[in-house]
Parts: structure tokens; C-alpha cells; sequence
């Protein structure tokens, strides 16, 4: 039995009890060192395989081949496992073995809860990490994001190796959206060392932008109300 389970963004207070449930139960616990850090105090009497970025193929393989021991295994990913994280190998590569998803918080809601109520309507995904996909694929999913009014959660937005890619989004953005549009960002979401900021397209600083990070752009009926963003839903409120 292979297990794919999302820890949530980082804290144990906000995993699921299925992911603790499964974790408890499983023999072996393989995933990226960072993760694996994470609740290592759920993992003092299990079989930990670790490694390090990049080596996700190396990991799901080693899973696989450890399941046919008759272990076991639960391969962990930050968030959900499903949203930018292992559930898709792990199913490509297995062959007839059992493997079982185990839903996770993703960053974007995490970061949601944080900020108030951005999601409340349309929204998608973004990555701006270009590793894995072309840089003009993703500057044109940005574009039509942004034309089709939806809230935007950019995923990676900003690294030493890419400074630029969000400054490169937002001017894209602004094509479509106002500059007075707000924008959350949260950068190690529901993590000890949290940080929030609330601004607009036009007063965001890309330095405080980091890879822990993550951009929340609102729609053309997001607001700010106490410090907190709002994306209305449709409803009519009567005060």
C-alpha cells in the first residue's frame, strides 16, 4: 500500500486527522527532507527515507519499491498532495500497486484563512516556477487569468533565480486589472515565523516576495475591509 498524504502547510494544527491517522499507521515515510522536518516528531519509531529537491522520481520510485515488501509507505508533500505535489508521479509510475490519496490544506486557502475571504469567487492556480514548464506557457495563463477576472494564487512566485518573473506578471496583470486591486501576501502560511501583507498591485514590494511565499491578487470586486481582504461573493447583504 502506497499513501500520498498532504501535511497541510507546516503546522501539525492543521493537518487532517486522516494525514495523522495515516501517518501513524504506515511503516515507512518517505519525502523531501524539508517536509519530512516537519513532523518529525510524529516519525521517531518509523523508517524515514529522505532526499533532497529535484529528487521526486527517486523518491516515488523508491516508495514503490519498498511497497512490494508488503510495507506500508506514505510519501508526504507539503499542502495537498494533489495541488503541485507527488499524487500525479506517484499514479504515473505505479503499475498494480494499491495507492491511496490522503488530502491535504493547501497554501492557497491556508493563506486565504490568513487573509480573510479572497476565494470567495472564481480563482486559480498559477506557478511561476519555470522549471517544469515553459516561461511563455505560464505568461499566458497569467494573461488570460487576469482578462477572465478571476483571483489569482501565484504559486512560487519569486526566487534568486527568477527576481523578475512576478514584477513580469503584475505588469501583464495590469493590462486587465486596476492598479488600486488588492493583494495578500503570506509567506510561511500558518508557520511559526508567519508574515502577512495587505497592499494593492500598485504599492506591492517584490524584495519581501520570496519562494516561502505566497500572491494573492484579487478580482474586480475584491476590497479591503479591517485589514482584511474581501472578494464578493453576489450576495445582497441587508444591514
Amino acid at each position: 500500500m502506497i499513501n500520498v498524504v498532504g501535511i497541510g502547510p507546516g503546522s501539525q494544527e492543521t493537518m487532517t486527522y486522516k494525514a495523522m491517522e495515516t501517518i501513524e499507521q504506515s511503516d515507512v515515510i518517505v519525502g523531501y527532507k524539508t517536509y519530512i522536518n516537519l513532523i518529525e516528531d510524529l516519525l521517531k519509531e518509523k523508517e524515514v527515507i529522505s532526499n533532497g529537491m529535484k529528487q521526486e522520481i527517486d523518491r516515488v520510485k523508491k516508495a514503490i519499491e519498498i511497497s512490494k515488501t508488503g510495507k506500508t509507505v506514505s510519501v508526504i508533500s507539503s499542502g495537498d498532495a494533489g495541488v503541485y505535489g507527488m499524487a500525479g508521479l506517484i499514479l504515473e509510475l505505479s503499475e498494480d500497486e494499491e495507492v491511496r490519496i490522503v488530502s491535504g490544506v493547501t497554501a492557497s486557502t491556508a493563506a486565504a484563512a490568513v487573509l480573510g475571504a479572497p476565494l470567495m469567487h472564481d480563482f486559480c492556480h498559477i506557478s511561476l516556477s519555470d522549471l517544469l514548464t515553459p516561461l511563455d506557457l505560464i505568461y499566458k495563463r497569467v494573461a488570460l487569468a487576469a482578462e477572465g477576472d478571476f483571483v489569482i494564487c501565484i504559486y512560487n512566485p519569486r526566487s534568486k533565480g527568477r527576481p523578475d518573473y512576478l514584477k513580469n506578471a503584475f505588469e501583464i496583470m495590469s493590462k486587465y486589472k486596476s492598479n488600486s486591486t488588492p493583494v495578500g501576501i503570506v509567506k510561511n502560511a500558518c508557520r511559526e515565523n508567519q508574515e502577512v501583507q495587505i497592499c494593492t498591485m500598485d504599492t506591492i514590494d517584490y524584495e519581501t516576495v520570496d519562494m516561502l511565499s505566497i500572491v494573492i491578487v484579487g478580482n474586480s470586486s475584491t476590497y479591503i475591509k479591517n485589514n482584511k481582504i474581501i472578494t464578493k461573493r453576489g450576495y445582497e447583504a441587508k444591514y
